[in-house]
């Protein structure tokens, strides 16, 4: 079986114990890059390894493409190859924040065509919370793995251009990932500059999660999203939040109400607000 949006612990422990599965701890905190690095050694899913947001999961910032541009495809996949990635292999990805930095991941392969990639279901807290034991330090001795690019999916994004000019056209539905505070224009120290995209939807990306910290259920989910759409059609919608990344938990969180084709705007708030012609809302 092949998992590409969501596994459970138990799925996942049946996985490693049939020794084919390629784990993959994302953990980050965007107020502290160095946490993640030291969460991981401090105590990880047996044989995870380590994917650093800013360094393994972005490509380098120029000053005008956002926070966390899309890596280059050839460096992502020889970064995975290094970790011992093989072609097809069921990758799992996890993090202890809800899953956005795992959802990342889960994105970053589906652009490039890896599709048996799954999001482990409450991240860390659900392995610990299910009595399994974690394993600690840098991890073990690696063989390099097969795994290559196919080139990236041309209908995955959109750029700053189509979205400045959906503006006016209003062909497609901007879904903002960010918290209500953030989208309305409260001050934030991520946010240079307050506000949204003028004629953006607000959906933190939180609100796709029950109390537990788990994915709510696929029904719940489409009845959400639903309700954020109105009208228009999955395949009609760009995700965006502050920097691309917590928008690809919307687009998980999409696939698992069976909500497929949203598009990605991987420069998103960060990237909208350096060139000071570009409109902002408020409220």
């Amino acid at each position: 079986m092949t998992f590409t949006t969501l596994i459970s612990v138990a799925d996942l422990k049946n996985l490693i114990a049939k020794g084919d599965v390629f784990v993959a701890d994302c953990d980050f905190d965007l107020a502290a890059p160095d946490a993640g690095r030291a969460a991981y050694a401090g105590g990880h899913v047996p044989g995870a390894r380590y994917f650093h947001l800013d360094d393994d999961l972005s490509g380098p910032m120029s000053g005008t493409n956002g926070r966390h541009p899309l890596p280059d495809p050839e460096q992502f996949a020889a970064r995975l190859r290094a970790e011992g990635l093989n072609a097809g292999q069921q990758v799992v990805a996890y993090d202890a924040a809800g899953g956005p930095y795992a959802a990342r991941l889960w994105w970053l392969l589906r652009w490039v065509g890896h599709d048996a990639v799954a999001v482990l279901d409450g991240g860390k807290q659900a392995w610990e919370a299910a009595g399994e034991a974690l394993e600690s330090g840098p991890g073990g001795a690696i063989t390099m793995g097969s795994f290559s690019a196919k080139a990236p999916d041309p209908k995955a994004t959109v750029d700053v251009a189509q979205v400045l000019a959906n503006i006016e056209t209003g062909e497609r539905l901007v879904i903002d990932a960010r918290t209500p505070e953030r989208f309305r224009g409260d001050p934030n120290p991520l946010d240079p500059v307050s506000g949204h995209i003028p004629g953006a939807r607000n959906r933190w990306f939180k609100d796709n999660l029950d109390a537990a910290g788990r994915f709510k259920a696929p029904a719940v989910l489409a009845a959400d999203f639903a309700g954020v759409l109105a009208d228009t059609a999955p395949g009609a919608v760009v995700l965006q939040c502050g920097s691309g990344v917590t928008a690809c938990h919307n687009a998980l969180a999409m696939a698992v109400a069976g909500m497929e084709g949203a598009k990605l705007y991987p420069g998103s708030w960060s990237e909208w607000i350096v060139d000071e012609s570009r409109p902002v809302e408020r409220g």
